[in-house]
């Protein structure tokens, strides 16, 4: 776990960076701030927006609100999941939350009624901490055995989403020390604590073929944002230009 005492003002602006990361709009030939929110958010956040809701999780439950008028957010409801919650994330209709215990997976189709339809638990996934992400049809999840999560090996898991009601573990590597992971087009972004960022091609994702590792700093979390990959280490944060997704070009870091 990170100890220095940068953690807590990069962790909160890594968090804002969720909410209002380059949002913008054009009116009249004109650059404004967008009136609505709208952002991206890490793999291991704890709160993501989707539409006109906000969705935090805790150790335990989902809370949904209603921000269509963001100086008025509305709570809508709980939902209790399970013990041991710690992430979540958003993609198109629905919400992925992961736990030491399981990935579940959420339906949107009704935004202020999240509708859980189902949940990956093995002894793989058992007691590890897993931050996850997805596309239409895998998701990719790294389990973490360090410090509290527990388990025997830390891996990179993905799962097969075609059929929503019906996931499956198709393919797993093996790690050192993974934690949040993002993509962009056929290559996935790895955080690993020991080695660096790793880079995944995963144009195959039942065989995900490891194509680069940037061993200069230890990630702890990333951001893919169009031709952007905005990163969290233990030292600070990394922008690079990722036009070309598999060779990332760093273009500023903040200490």
């Amino acid at each position: 776990m990170m100890t220095s005492s940068f953690k807590p003002f990069f962790r909160l602006l890594f968090c804002a960076l969720t909410l209002v990361l380059f949002s913008t709009c054009s009116k009249d030939g004109e650059d404004s701030i967008s009136p609505s929110i709208t952002g991206t958010g890490g793999s291991m956040a704890r709160f993501t927006i989707s539409g006109n809701y906000l969705y935090t999780v805790d150790e335990k439950s989902l809370k949904i609100f209603n921000i269509e008028d963001p100086s008025n957010p509305q709570f809508v409801k709980t939902l209790e999941i399970g013990p041991e919650i710690e992430t979540i994330f958003p993609f198109k209709n629905r919400l992925f939350v992961g736990s030491r215990l399981a990935v579940y997976f959420f339906s949107l189709a009704d935004p202020a009624n999240p509708v859980l339809e189902s949940k990956v638990s093995d002894p793989v996934i058992r007691m590890r901490c897993d931050p996850v992400v997805a596309n239409d049809t895998v998701a990719f999840a790294t389990l973490n055995t360090e410090g509290q999560c527990g388990g025997f090996q830390s891996i990179l898991a993905v799962y097969d989403i075609k059929d929503f009601n019906r996931p499956f573990k198709i393919a797993e590597r093996n790690l050192s020390k993974p934690f949040g992971l993002g993509y962009k087009d056929s290559v996935l972004y790895v955080c690993d604590d020991q080695f660096g960022l790793k880079l995944f091609n995963i144009n195959n994702a039942s065989n995900p073929i490891e194509i680069l590792v940037l061993k200069d700093a230890s990630y702890l979390d990333l951001i893919p944002y169009e031709n952007l990959l905005v990163c969290w280490t233990r030292k600070g944060m990394r922008i690079f230009d990722i036009s070309k997704p598999v060779n990332p070009i760093l273009i500023t870091e903040i200490q």
